[in-house]
């Protein structure tokens, strides 16, 4: 029974990776343009929250690494790969650090891991541009990574119960 409950994980987390991977393709061809360079829904973190959630923290750092690599080189380039990687770790090491603690919804957890998902990419910004301009994004980022969270996060709530009665019902 051991053996393949590894089994199962092993295939959920390619699940969760090709869904990622696929969120993170639409997200690319949704166009926001709301004056901030970068802001996107955070659709893409939706199966890293998930995995949070029904796996371990060092699930979820597997996958959002796999995850920023993977999308990189199929839809962006290295430079993507940097910003990438800065955000999604971040995010996902703040989001775990805060699962931990009992009384945080869901929702407050994703959005502090969308805030410190743009904190991550705008201070990877200001070491690649060197430009102390970069403050005044501040407050926009902080907002925007806040609402992206909170969605994700809405999300993950209303989804994540049906996942774990199907992962209840693949180990019995």
């Amino acid at each position: 029974m051991i053996q393949s409950r590894g089994r199962y994980k092993i295939a959920y987390m390619g699940l969760l990776l090709a869904l990622a991977l696929i969120l993170s393709y639409v997200e690319g061809m949704i166009p926001l343009n709301i004056g901030i360079p970068g802001v996107k829904a955070g659709l893409s973190n939706l199966p890293v929250i998930i995995c949070l959630y029904i796996f371990t923290w060092k699930e979820a750092i597997c996958l959002t690494v796999l995850k920023a690599l993977i999308s990189s080189f199929m839809f962006g380039n290295m430079t993507m790969l940097i910003y990438s990687l800065a955000g999604a770790v971040s995010s996902c090491i703040i989001m775990a650090f805060f699962k931990r603690v009992k009384q945080l919804h869901i929702l407050t957890v994703s959005a502090l891991g969308g805030i410190m998902h743009n904190m991550a990419q705008l201070l990877v910004a200001y070491l690649v541009i060197r430009t102390k301009g970069l403050i005044y994004y501040l407050p926009l980022l902080v907002l925007s990574g806040a609402a992206a969270g909170l969605i994700t996060g809405m999300i993950s709530a209303s989804v994540l119960p049906y996942i774990k009665k199907i992962s209840k019902w693949l180990y019995k």
